[in-house]
């Protein structure tokens, strides 16, 4: 028997992909919708600040499923598109579209983006965020040229990006406030073990520190640190890296 409940997920990521996928497996056959914000069909993003990174796989590598999958199995991509409310009390989530879709079950699948520093500079050619295969492209673009980068934050994703900065033969330094690499996530012990393999293979690791400033005429050539360090970084790229949830930003009620 076909049921008429609605399936809503918000999050065209990995996560919301694999839900979708899931439920058709075991059998949903109601309305199934997936919203993102972004216009690409799901992609997996570890491999953003890896392999995808330094160029050793390709845009069709990183894809969850194939171009045809979700016509194939019924499953509403709403791409280009970003939830913007969420009212509990009658189950809708808005678009920013205008368009407001009931749900009688609902996935929220937004994950983490970068966080924006506010900082002088902030606006200077070269200073990049990574969170989209588009950042990611733009990244190694600029890696591409040779020269120097500063990773500012040093979990996950700003570790990945200097490791994968350093195997493409550039200088790198690694900028964060705590005293070792992924403190919050594995402790003292653990990040430091993370901190002396990424000062063997060739990182200049500034911990302990924040970032004050980006200096340069219309793009970043120094990093200044909160100790006043000014760090030269000429042609560099600077990869700002803190990561909050976005779906905290919904208004709901």
């Amino acid at each position: 028997m076909i049921t008429s409940k609605t399936f809503v997920i918000v999050g065209a990521s990995l996560t919301g992909a694999k839900a979708a996928e899931t439920l058709r497996t075991e059998g949903f056959d109601g309305r199934l919708v997936l919203i993102g914000t972004e216009h690409e069909r799901p992609y997996e993003r570890p491999p953003l600040s890896k392999d995808y990174l330094r160029g050793e796989v390709g845009r069709e590598q990183v894809y969850v499923h194939d171009a045809g999958y979700y016509a194939e199995h019924d499953i509403e991509l709403r791409l280009g598109r970003t939830a913007v409310g969420l009212d509990t009390s009658i189950s809708q989530v808005a678009l920013d579209d205008g368009t407001r879709l009931h749900y009688d079950r609902l996935l929220l699948a937004t994950g983490a983006e970068p966080r924006r520093i506010s900082i002088p500079g902030e606006a200077l050619d070269g200073v990049l965020y990574l969170r989209s295969v588009e950042d990611s492209d733009a990244l190694r673009a600029r890696i591409d040229r040779g020269g120097s980068v500063v990773v500012v934050g040093a979990g996950w994703i700003g570790a990945e990006v200097a490791a994968s900065a350093r195997q493409r033969g550039l200088d790198v330094t690694v900028i964060d406030p705590l005293t070792v690499p992924l403190e919050r996530v594995l402790g003292a012990g653990v990040g430091a073990i993370y901190r002396d393999i990424h000062a063997d293979h060739g990182v200049q690791m500034l911990l302990g520190t924040g970032v004050a400033a980006f200096e340069g005429d219309t793009a970043v050539e120094r990093v200044r640190t909160r100790s006043t360090v000014p760090w030269p970084s000429k042609d560099s790229t600077c990869v700002c890296i803190s990561i909050e949830t976005p779906c905290s930003r919904w208004r709901s009620r």
